[in-house]
């Protein structure tokens, strides 16, 4: 039977419960365990998927369509252990369930209440589908204290009366802040963290404490006394120079086996740490630097491409180069040139995005870089403007455009309103609802035998993870070709263009999925890999 582990945070919000689950659960695998991760978000929204990326960061997608909040990125990158739909909860989607339970009269005329039947579906969800897994590890979003979060506390306390005894581990995130003027650390704030905690019934087991600097023995002591944990469970969680080094620092700072310990596993199997130890060196020994520019809509917020962070990062791991991303707003390119802006970068990249706000500027990135002779990755929207681009550009179809940004006499880039998802038609209409009604999740494509993107992944049959609502038109496909823009990748059906490249240009891709949702550390993702070396070689690195 699987075994729980429930991560709560308290304090302050943003003190990486994700990163700590996913390193944890990294950790477990190291010693040999399997482990499932999921992250309960107490928010109303159903999913993340109409939330703006400014405000929530970027949404994630699995390959079974679900949009999901980005926790679950790092829990794959770490783990390689793909999530799904079952993997990340919300209180909207709890209560949407519940409220067609109702109106179906599923409950025969009970009362409905947050205890039992909410707390009951939390708990259904957290321990649906865990056969044959050693480990499951469960994230609370927000803080404890937070009044929506309270079902969920509810919920995972019940389940520590539930389970057999020995069968749940609780671990508490805090921060240890210091204090400048009174030359120590403070470690009241985590007192009535756990407090709070232990007011609603949870005891934690392990306390798991944020700091810049080491904890002394003595607040260590009397963290242990107030809070009521042993002193070895109190962990320290130091700052780290990578994200990719928070396993090994937990791992010296005793985070596995004082789980281990806490679940009565004792002997614990020896880690098998080699797999991080490769990645952290790699990470901290580049040969040289490349410069890549993110030409994107969203970059006051850094989470809202984090995926697409780490597998540039995962692209100079393979190439043993650091690479310096340089954030720019596409908007600053608008009725100006970009060159003052993009002369000296090694690559250019531009992400996915929504709605008219700094298409022009993406639009005249792609230009540069086609111009230029720069190398060139452009990601769904990224795609899109590259084709509007050479459109305008060399196929001489000057109002080219997009019809997601209003009524357009040549839509180069138009809304789907039906495509195949396995034998399954699916149909979307343009005044339905935005939420989930994307194409999404994982969907094949073949790619053109000879082409760059298939040499590029060694193979003409690719699996890919989509989020979008417009798509290329292929009614523009033979006046772009006859100009070079090869389209080297299409669904199954002949129907949707999946990659397009430039025959002539050193290297020069868009891709209409999201390449980034699969690239892990360890194995890091063939594209990003392949234009990191081209940025590599336009830096004359090598």
């Amino acid at each position: 039977m699987a075994r729980y582990i429930f991560i709560t945070g308290g304090v302050v919000s943003s003190l990486g419960k994700g990163l700590a689950s996913a390193a944890l659960g990294a950790l477990l695998q190291a010693r040999g365990y399997t482990v499932r991760l999921r992250k309960l978000d107490p928010y109303l929204n159903v999913d993340p998927g109409t939330m703006s990326p400014t405000q929530h960061g970027e949404v994630f997608v699995t390959d079974d369509g679900a949009e999901t909040d980005l926790d679950l990125g790092h829990y794959e990158r770490f783990t390689g252990r793909s999530a799904n739909k079952r993997d990340n909860i919300t209180t909207g989607r709890i209560y949407q369930e519940i409220i067609a339970k109702e109106r179906r009269g599923d409950f025969l005329g009970a009362t409905v209440q947050v205890i039992p039947h909410v707390t009951n579906a939390i708990k259904e969800f957290v321990l649906e589908g865990n056969d044959g897994v050693d480990f499951v590890l469960v994230e609370i979003g927000g803080t404890v204290g937070d009044i929506e979060g309270l079902p969920f506390f509810e919920a995972i306390r019940q389940l520590g009366n539930d389970l057999p005894k020995g069968h749940c581990v609780y671990i508490h995130l805090t921060l240890l802040p210091f204090i400048p003027s009174a030359g120590e650390l403070k470690t009241k704030p985590t007192q009535h963290s756990v407090k709070e905690l232990r007011s609603i019934g949870i005891q934690p087991d392990i306390l798991l404490c944020r700091t810049d600097r080491e904890i002394p023995r003595e607040e260590r002591r009397k963290l242990g006394l107030f809070c009521n944990v042993r002193e070895s469970a109190v962990i320290e969680a130091r700052d780290v120079g990578s994200i990719y080094d928070v396993p090994r620092a937990y791992h010296d700072a005793g985070l596995d086996r004082e789980v281990l310990s806490a679940f009565g596993i004792e002997p614990a199997p020896k880690p098998n740490m080699s797999r991080w130890a490769g990645v952290t060196k790699a990470f901290h020994n580049p040969e040289g630097e490349v410069t890549i520019a993110i030409v994107g809509k969203y970059t006051g917020l850094k989470d809202a491409y984090k995926s697409l962070i780490e597998a540039l990062t995962h692209g100079g791991i393979a190439n043993r180069v650091k690479v310096k991303l340089d954030w720019i707003e596409s908007e600053i390119f608008e009725g100006a040139d970009p060159a003052p802006h993009l002369e000296g970068v090694h690559g250019i990249l531009v992400p996915g995005g929504f709605g008219p706000r700094g298409a022009e500027g993406k639009i005249l990135a792609a230009k540069f870089a086609r111009e230029r002779k720069v190398p060139y990755l452009g990601i769904c929207f990224g795609m899109q403007m590259a084709v509007i681009e050479a459109t305008r550009s060399l196929a001489g179809v000057s109002q080219a455009n997009s019809s997601e940004f209003g009524p357009t006499a040549e839509p180069v880039v138009g809304l789907m309103t039906e495509w195949l998802r396995g034998n399954e038609l699916e149909q979307r209409r343009a005044e339905g609802d935005l939420g989930g009604t994307m194409r999404l999740g994982a969907y094949r494509a073949d790619l053109l035998e000879g082409s760059k993107i298939a040499a590029i992944y060694g193979k003409t049959e690719i699996s890919e993870r989509h989020r979008h609502r417009y798509e290329v038109n292929t009614a523009y496909r033979e006046r772009l070709e006859a100009k070079g823009l090869l389209f080297a990748g299409m669904s199954p059906d002949g129907l949707l263009p999946e990659t397009v490249e430039f025959v002539d240009h050193p290297w020069f891709i868009g891709v209409q999925y999201h390449p980034e949702l699969k690239s892990r550390p360890f194995e890091p993702h063939p594209l990003f890999a392949s234009f990191i070396a081209a940025a590599k070689a336009q830096s004359r690195l090598v």
